[in-house]
Parts: C-alpha cells; sequence; structure tokens
C-alpha cells in the first residue's frame, strides 16, 4: 500500500439550477454494461464547452525497471502507453496502470485514495504489442460490500473497494489462476490479460490476450471463463477452438482443433444485462496470417459469439472473416443500441472490425439487420495455404475506412513523391480487401491496426449515431518460413511492416485518421471528418513545403487508436492519439474545443461523470508513444 502526494487542483463549481448531491457515476468500462460510451450529463455542452480548463492531473509515475530473473526476450520492464478507462462509483475513481496497479483516487480532485501493486512486473515484459498496458477494471457489489475486480497476467484478483486490500476469501488469498484446467496445460508466461472482465449478477467473466508472435502447437487457448464473484470458484469455460463433439469443430480440418492456440477475446466485451446475453468479439488464431496448419473456416475465430451469461452456452455467431489470414481479429467491444429500422424498433449489436465494416445484428437472434452477402476473394499461392473462396461484406452501412490498396493511393503531389512511392511497392502485391499474404509481400489496406482499433464506437441513443474513429493505415504482409526452431508453421509474416518513401513518411496520401458518425437507423455514413494532425508527418522536410492540410492522426501507437465519447450535450469527446482532447459538434464533426495534453497524447477512451459536487469532469489518460509522461487529466467549468 502507499500513497502519493495530492496535486494541484482547479475545481469547478456546479452551474446555476445543479446542486450538489446530482452525481452521475460511470461504473462500467463502457458507461453501462452494452458499452455505448453515452452520457446523459449535458452541464458541459456545445454552448459552454469553449470554457473547459485543467480541473485536476494526477501522475502514476511509473519508471522502467531492470530486467528480472525471468524476462520475456530478455528485455528490461517498462511501462508501455496507458491506455485506461477509469471507473467512478460515489465520488472515487478506479483505475489501472500501465504497471497493472489499482488506484482510487477521489474524483472531485485527483488525490490518492489507496493503491494496490500485484507486482506484475517481477514476471518481465508482457509478451504483447502494447507492452505492459491495461484498460481497464470492473466492479461487483451485493449491497453491503463492494469489490475491484483486476486481471492481470494469469491472475484474476479481487480488492475490497474501501481499502485496496485483496479479498482473503476469493480464490487464494485474493486472487485465481485462470490459466490452470483449460483444454491442455500452458506456459503461463504467455498467458497475458489487458482488458476489464464483465460482472454479471455474482459472475467474473474473463477473455484473455494471447501474444500473437509466439506460433507453436498447444500455445495458450482462448477459452472464456466465468467465476463466482464471492468464492472465485469456475462456474462455466466455454472453448473458442472447438473441441471434438462441439459445435464448429469441423470446421477445423486435420485435428487442428486440438493445437490450435489464442482464438481468444483481447478486447473488452459488453453485456445485456436484462436478457442475460455477453457479446464477445473473437481474435485470431495462431498463426495470423498462414493457415496451412488449420485448413477450414476456423470457428470461433473473428467472430461475434453470443454467450448464455449464466450458463456458457452459445446462443449465436456470426464469423465475420473465415479462415483469417490478415489478424482482423474483432478489436473493440460490440455496441448494444436500439435503433429504428424502417419502422420497426431493433434491439441491436453494432460490431465494428478492422476491417472497416459495421456489422449490425438483432441481438436476440443474431439475424442481420441489413443483408450480408457472401462475394469471391482471391485466392492464395501460399504452398500449402488454401484461403477461403468467400467472405462476408455487409451491404449497409457502408465501409467507414479505405479498403483496399492501388497506385491511386501512393503520395503523389510531386513527380518526384510519386515516383519513390511506386518505387517503394514496386516489388510488393496491391489488391482489394481480403487479397490473401503472399511470400512477394502484400500492401494490406486495412493494415493491422484497422479499421477500427480497440477504442470502438460511442453510440448516441437521440440520433441513432455510431461514432467511430478509423485509421487509414497500410502494412506491408510479407511471408518467410521461420528460422529453424522458432515457429510450428511452414510461413510466417516476416515482422517488417512499415511502407515509407523517407524515414517518417508514408508511401500512401493522407487522410491517416478519421471521425465518422453512421446513422444506423439508415445504414447510411451521415459524415465523415479528418481528426486531428500528424505534424511529424505534415512538416517533414518532404513535404512542408506542400502547405498541407491537417492529415489526420497518424496510428503511430496503439494509443492512437482509442475511441470517442459522446455526451447529451451534443459533444463527441476523442483523443485518439492526438496532442489535444477534442470535442466534436456530434451533429455536424466541427472541432468546438481543444485541450491541450500538456505534451503528451491522448491514448485513452475519455469518459465523463458528475460528483455530488454536482461537477461535471471529462477525463482522459495521456501518454507519450513510449510510454513516457503519463497522466490522467481531467477536465470542467471553471469555478463561478
Amino acid at each position: 500500500m502507499q500513497k502519493t502526494a495530492s496535486l494541484l487542483v482547479l475545481i469547478g463549481l456546479a452551474l446555476p439550477g445543479e446542486t450538489a448531491g446530482q452525481s452521475q457515476d460511470w461504473p462500467v468500462y463502457g458507461g453501462d454494461p452494452g458499452g455505448m460510451k453515452y452520457s446523459s450529463l449535458d452541464q458541459i455542452n456545445r454552448r459552454t464547452v469553449r470554457h473547459l480548463e485543467t480541473a485536476w492531473t494526477w501522475t502514476p509515475g511509473e519508471q522502467p525497471l531492470p530486467s528480472p530473473a525471468r524476462p520475456i526476450d530478455g528485455q528490461d520492464v517498462r511501462p508501455g502507453v496507458f491506455e485506461a478507462t477509469p471507473l467512478v462509483i460515489r465520488d472515487t475513481m478506479y483505475v489501472v496502470t500501465p504497471y497493472n496497479r489499482v488506484v482510487a483516487l477521489d474524483a472531485n480532485t485527483g488525490r490518492e485514495i489507496w493503491s494496490f501493486d500485484p507486482r506484475s512486473y517481477e514476471w518481465g515484459l508482457l509478451p504483447r504489442g502494447c507492452r505492459f498496458c491495461h484498460r481497464g477494471l470492473a466492479t461487483w457489489s451485493d449491497g453491503t460490500q463492494r469489490r475491484i475486480f483486476l486481471t492481470t497476467r494469469w491472475r484474476l484478483i479481487a480488492l475490497d473497494a474501501a481499502t485496496g486490500r485483496p479479498i482473503a476469501t476469493f480464490g487464494t488469498d485474493g486472487e485465481v489462476d485462470v490459466s490452470r484446467d483449460l483444454v491442455w496445460e500452458v506456459n503461463r508466461m504467455h498467458y497475458v490479460n489487458t482488458s476489464p472482465p464483465v460482472v454479471y449478477r455474482d459472475l467474473v467473466i474473463v477473455g484473455s490476450g494471447m501474444p500473437d508472435n509466439r506460433i507453436y502447437r498447444n500455445n495458450p487457448p482462448g477459452d472464456i471463463q466465468a467465476f463466482d464473484a464471492r468464492t472465485g470458484k469456475r462456474v462455466w469455460r466455454f472453448n473458442t477452438v472447438p473441441q471434438a463433439g462441439e459445435f464448429g469443430n469441423d470446421t477445423w480440418e486435420d485435428g487442428s482443433w486440438s493445437y490450435t492456440g489464442s482464438t481468444n477475446v483481447w478486447a473488452p466485451f459488453t453485456l445485456d444485462v436484462g436478457r442475460g446475453l455477453v457479446y464477445l468479439p473473437v481474435g485470431t488464431p495462431n498463426n495470423d496470417f498462414y493457415g496451412g496448419h488449420r485448413k477450414g473456416n476456423n470457428l470461433f475465430a473473428e467472430s461475434i459469439l453470443c454467450l448464455d451469461a449464466n450458463t456458457g452456452q452459445r446462443v449465436w455467431h456470426f464469423q465475420t472473416v473465415h479462415h483469417g489470414l490478415w489478424d482482423y481479429d474483432l478489436p473493440a467491444p460490440p455496441n448494444l443500441v436500439t435503433i429504428e429500422v424502417d419502422g420497426r424498433r431493433i434491439d441491436a449489436v453494432a460490431v465494428v472490425a478492422k476491417t472497416g465494416f459495421v456489422y449490425v445484428f438483432d441481438r436476440v437472434t443474431g439475424e442481420p439487420v441489413w443483408p450480408i452477402e457472401e462475394r469471391a476473394v482471391p485466392a492464395s499461392d501460399v504452398p500449402g495455404e488454401r484461403a477461403a473462396r468467400t467472405q462476408p461484406f455487409p451491404t449497409r452501412p457502408p465501409p467507414f475506412a479505405k479498403q483496399g490498396f492501388t497506385e491511386d493511393d501512393l503520395l503523389d503531389y510531386t513527380p518526384e513523391l510519386e515516383a519513390k512511392a511506386r518505387a517503394a511497392v514496386a516489388r510488393y502485391r496491391l489488391g482489394t480487401l481480403f487479397t490473401p499474404p503472399s511470400l512477394d509481400g502484400l500492401v494490406m489496406m486495412p493494415g493491422l491496426v484497422g479499421g477500427s482499433g480497440w477504442g470502438g464506437g460511442a453510440f448516441d441513443p437521440q440520433s441513432g449515431l455510431l461514432y467511430v474513429k478509423s485509421s487509414n493505415w497500410p502494412h506491408l504482409i510479407r511471408l518467410a518460413p521461420p528460422e529453424p526452431g522458432t515457429a510450428d508453421a511452414d510461413y510466417v509474416w516476416d515482422g517488417k511492416a512499415a511502407l515509407e518513401i523517407a524515414d517518417g513518411v508514408p508511401i500512401h496520401k493522407p487522410p491517416y485518421g478519421l471521425l465518422n458518425a453512421i446513422d444506423l437507423n439508415q445504414g447510411a455514413l451521415a459524415w465523415q471528418v479528418v481528426f486531428g494532425d500528424t505534424p511529424e508527418i505534415r512538416g517533414h522536410p518532404l513535404l512542408e513545403h506542400l502547405n498541407l492540410p491537417p492529415v489526420g492522426v497518424a496510428p503511430l501507437s496503439h494509443g492512437a487508436t482509442s475511441g470517442p465519447l459522446v455526451t447529451a450535450g451534443g459533444l463527441v469527446f476523442l483523443a485518439g492519439g492526438a496532442r489535444a482532447l477534442h470535442a466534436i459538434d456530434a451533429g455536424t464533426g466541427q472541432t468546438l474545443w481543444q485541450g491541450d495534453l500538456a505534451g503528451g497524447l491522448g491514448t485513452g477512451n475519455p469518459m465523463t461523470y458528475r460528483t455530488s459536487s454536482g461537477t461535471q469532469y471529462v477525463v482522459v489518460a495521456t501518454s507519450q508513444r513510449d510510454g513516457t509522461n503519463a497522466q490522467l487529466m481531467a477536465f470542467a467549468l471553471p469555478r463561478r
């Protein structure tokens, strides 16, 4: 347990008509169990937002550590990008740091109340692309006590919300090893979790986040598990790679179901509390880019999976990518929404994806709201590979990100720039969405971060608009035989993803980052605007003479794919890797205010709440691309 000194505080007082005691919490990662990321608060609105100012800041203060006795790849431990979305309950904020510490703060001031350190860094660097990062917590209460649940590495930990101490009666001394008793024994050093669990009644439901670059037989499987919130006893488990006799087993040919792992739910997920249904965005199998050892469609990889939260039984599913070869895992929490289509009111689930599509279903039956067509796609010429012949294409809404890459996308502002761009891709294949990776190299668009990233969408129930930040950023996927003894596969991605005409200058034209407003009542794009800027690209010596307008935020770090918040004040708040928190008119896309992030980048999803003082705050996590300079920043209207 430790405390830190309180930081400078500027507290906004209530506006006329708002009195003390009118609090509104943010009790779940996405604001509500269905993950709309919407707030009915409107103290901060189109008229008042220009007065927003910094109210308080809090700094995790985490530093690089020497390599421990059991390091990952022999690398020193460093905090990654600060991507957490805090919870707020009754004027207390709970946040998880990059090193997976849990900290309770006074939601009015940022003053630290308690902290708990699971010391997860003692086992070395996390084997994930974001390294040491974490996105959120979950909470449970029986009406008399409240518990905070943290997933860290292979551990599910229950803490007393009042003190931060582990609950001794939960599991063993307050924690459960969730890597035990899976379909096969695993190396728990490769078992990871960077997202919050979901709490339903007295169950804590958890996914997992296996590293994509550890390709071996029987790597950790992506089983979904539910544990008793009081005792820690496991209640149910669902196999995301169906085992013998289970539905979908026949989609894993040649016995590949018996040794293929990953296929996990690493992203946050959502819950229909009234119906007891949980909606899980499932990731890719191992290996991401070559599937010669796992022929077939590979259920439930890259599927939206609806389970009975009480029992773990499958209710319905839809696979968005068959036999995935592109790392197009579903990266974000499905949004549970209610829409009106052709006069019919539908409780729906909207799934934003790396592919640049939004897949929309009746959340009870799994029927698509608009037709999704199976269309022929290119075949693979990689030895041993058998790509799926067709892939699903939603007919509505239209794509919100660039799909496929052609020479028309190359940077062509001057003949010299165009020549450099053409030379950079001359050896590689260009193609449409779902063109398979090759030994020559494929310029893949959307790239590894999407489309949509882990930040996902925010839904306004009043307008029916879904807001999604998207990236237009290709990556090079080139397959090669692995180094002897490094992978159980004939081919792996060679890991060289950058596509540049010069250091820091991409091969393709902007915009690189967009904010999209998608009308889910009509299945149409309402508007699309360039979001933010990447000054180091626009101001590069090769480009600065062009006087380009803002090019959008390029996805140069995990934090750049963080997502939006929408409020009843008519505002969309988005940081999305930019150097400022943006407040955007939800009806037009016009930026109305920008809040400086003190030299950092906005790397978390914004959230908002109102304390018992009557003040509405907007809070966002910030850091540099290398994880340094991490802060929570709270904004509020000024003292009146």
